[in-house]
């Protein structure tokens, strides 16, 4: 029975969906200025494995991830370039679902964006209003009243007096006090706006989450997710925002993935230390990337440095090595490795300990694959089962091994070369490898091992390991 840690309540209990079979999820997504970043990226994996899980456990899922295309980082960017906001934000949400399609993160059931939702918003603005949770401003803004609403702090365990303590009204602002948040705002000149009843003028962030989500999931649902820098004050202030309109119970169960740090620091761009995942993609394969990033349990820190990417390289690497050559089978047997892959992930999503799971089956199909390639086959049925259920082990082992990701399916990601700085990948083409090997082979017969041994160093080099077996040589790139 799958148990998940609720941030809501601190501590791990058994998932019981609000309506039996079915989860309703939410799922924090990008505000599209720029390219997705390491910390986007686990956020859509993180979720992605969630969801596929969820759905593999027999649950309907709905799964509805929101793309934030107006706010202050839009309109300055847009700005910046000198072009109409909504033209940047479909530049972004191209090149987001393109890094998204790469990492195998199937697409969510929606993707609400914020400007096709401004009737819902100033709905429920209006019902914040008339319940007395809001209040308009005189030069048009609104802000909500985090006095009005008891529960303020339930997820973040902050109390509104020592958030007081710190905090002041700005010059300028219109709030009441120095903890009101803004749900609309008075549009300043040459800036997007929208029609309201108390002026022309734009959401705020916050309330754009609360109206797209209860429209889409309902006034309560299972699952409320995101990266943990988004507990306070946005998720905090979507409680405050959907219970006060609603006067119902918002989420069930809220899961924060933990931050990425870069080299054992936080990432941020201030430090410089700043990537995004084409930069990434670069140097390293997708599912590479997605790996690495199951490597740790969600809510754990996931600290980004070329050490751990070569070890998922090296990881996948030996897995693809036992799927080789293996015929298509159905997934029979390996019931044990299944019964412990599922307590694994039963277990808050624990991936790191899935991924051991899988090892242990890799070592079964080696030791098995030499006598009895059925058996071997069918494991790797299952290896490949519950690798998908990760979002892994979406491409065939041949092309893995000899650097090309051809991704059919699910993961979309097609012909794209694992292109790594040093290791002289694509110096060589497949069939000037096959020709060295043939010329190595006839070598070798000829028990000129000099020659031989003076192939395999040349490919070596190359960035090419050759294994010779009973079947012949076969190669990968290293």
């Amino acid at each position: 029975m799958l148990k998940l840690y609720n941030d809501l309540t601190n501590r791990k209990e058994t998932f019981q969906p609000l309506q039996a079979g079915k989860v309703r999820m939410y799922v924090c997504g990008m505000t599209v200025y720029d390219l997705c970043h390491l910390g986007h990226a686990r956020v859509m994996v993180v979720f992605d494995v969630a969801y596929r899980y969820l759905r593999a456990s027999g649950y309907d899922v709905t799964y509805i991830r929101n793309i934030t295309d107006i706010d202050d980082k839009i309109i300055n960017r847009a700005n910046e370039k000198g072009v109409p906001f909504t033209e940047l934000t479909e530049q972004f949400i191209q090149a987001m679902h393109e890094d998204a399609d790469a990492l195998g993160v199937l697409r969510p059931s929606d993707e609400p964006k914020a400007t096709r939702h401004m009737d819902e918003i100033l709905q429920m603005i209006a019902r914040l209003i008339e319940k007395g949770h809001a209040y308009a401003a005189e030069n048009g803004d609104v802000y909500y009243d985090v006095r009005s609403f008891s529960d303020y702090g339930k997820l973040s365990g902050k109390s509104i007096e020592d958030l007081r303590a710190g905090a002041r009204v700005e010059p300028g602002d219109a709030k009441r006090d120095p903890l009101d948040f803004a749900l609309w705002k008075a549009a300043k000149p040459q800036e997007p706006a929208w029609d309201s009843p108390w002026s022309r003028g734009r959401p705020g962030w916050h309330i754009e989450c609360s109206a797209m989500s209860t429209t889409a999931l309902g006034d309560s649902f299972d699952i409320h997710g995101g990266g943990a820098d988004l507990t306070f004050p946005h998720h905090e202030n979507e409680i405050a925002q959907s219970e006060g309109a609603t006067g119902h119970p918002f989420v069930k169960y809220w899961m924060h993935n933990g931050f990425v740090r870069i080299n054992d620091e936080k990432m941020s761009k201030s430090l410089g230390n700043f990537f995004t995942v084409r930069e990434i993609l670069a140097h390293y394969r997708a599912e590479e990337v997605r790996y690495f990033i199951l490597t740790s349990q969600y809510r754990s820190p996931l600290n980004y440095d070329t050490e751990h990417l070569d070890n998922a390289r090296a990881a996948l690497t030996r897995i693809y090595t036992a799927l080789r050559g293996l015929p298509e089978a159905g997934a029979t047997g390996g019931e044990r490795y299944v019964s412990r892959f599922r307590d694994a992930m039963d277990d808050d999503f624990n991936t790191p300990e899935a991924l051991a799971v899988l090892f242990d089956l890799v070592r079964e199909i080696n030791r098995v694959k030499a006598s009895d390639v059925e058996s071997a086959a069918s494991l790797g049925g299952v290896l490949r089962e519950l690798g998908d259920m990760l979002g892994i082990l979406q491409d065939d082992p041949e092309a893995f091994l000899k650097g090309r990701s051809v991704i059919t399916g699910s993961g979309n990601l097609a012909a794209q070369p694992a292109n790594v700085a040093g290791t002289g990948v694509g110096k060589y083409s497949d069939d000037h490898i096959d020709a060295l090997i043939e010329k190595r082979t006839m070598a070798k017969k000829e028990k000129n091992w000099p020659e031989a041994d003076r192939i395999r160093d040349e490919l070596k080099t190359a960035g090419i390991a050759l294994e010779d077996g009973p079947q012949g040589t076969t190669w990968r790139r290293i």
